[in-house]
């Protein structure tokens, strides 16, 4: 069916890695360094400091953080929709397992963790975030690496996530299309076929410039 005329097209979900918007806040005016050491952080904040409160402080820190960055709402969201239920999957099972207190604490430091990696890379151009892991990878000459390979393949990864996420999208439009959307077949088989010929794509593109040594 087609889409009517100026109708708006809602754009594929491209996850956590992929949700740069561009603005002016204090977040997308500070570079991608003390971004990263703010994000390392946290990480560190998040294994050492325990309880339930601690964690839901370290959430609420967090997301105050992300109103101020002024991203939209509803496609940032959207984009952490499975993350969230992940999220409450995991605090499920441990509320069963260990009881509520940890079930509360392991839930919020998962979608603490992931919203500050959103904001990360939701106000940081590519481009800058590649150069500064381009420099930050300068030590690892010694021990025979490229920083600009470990810059390419950060760079590889932020892209191909989201354009597995599109492959995934169209490949089940096709089956709901066919009256085969329940069959797994019709959905996994596809998707990995495209994945494949995607990533061997993408292999022979970087062995004819060089890169794949």
């Amino acid at each position: 069916m087609r889409r009517r005329a100026g109708t708006p097209q809602r754009p594929p979900w491209a996850g956590p890695l992929g949700l740069y918007h561009p603005g002016r806040s204090w977040l997308h005016r500070t570079g991608p360094g003390p971004k990263a050491l703010g994000l390392a952080v946290l990480g560190v904040g998040v294994l050492v400091v325990t309880g339930a409160w601690a964690s839901v402080g370290l959430l609420a820190t967090t997301a105050l953080l992300a109103t101020s960055a002024r991203l939209p709402l509803r496609s940032t969201a959207r984009s952490l929709g499975p993350v969230l239920v992940t999220a409450l999957l995991v605090g499920a099972y441990q509320w069963w397992a260990r009881g509520p207190a940890t079930a509360v604490e392991v839930a919020a430091d998962l979608v603490t963790l992931v919203v500050a990696a959103t904001l990360v890379t939701a106000t940081t151009p590519a481009d800058r975030l590649l150069d500064a892991i381009g420099r930050a990878a300068r030590p690892a000459r010694h021990l025979g690496l490229r920083p600009e390979l470990v810059a390419l393949a950060v760079g590889l990864m932020l892209r191909t996530v989201p354009e597995l996420v599109r492959t995934s999208t169209e490949v089940r439009d096709a089956a709901r299309a066919r009256g085969l959307e329940r069959e797994p077949r019709a959905v996994l088989v596809p998707a990995a076929v495209r994945a494949v010929g995607r990533a061997r794509a993408t292999g022979e593109a970087l062995a004819a410039r060089g890169l794949a040594e």
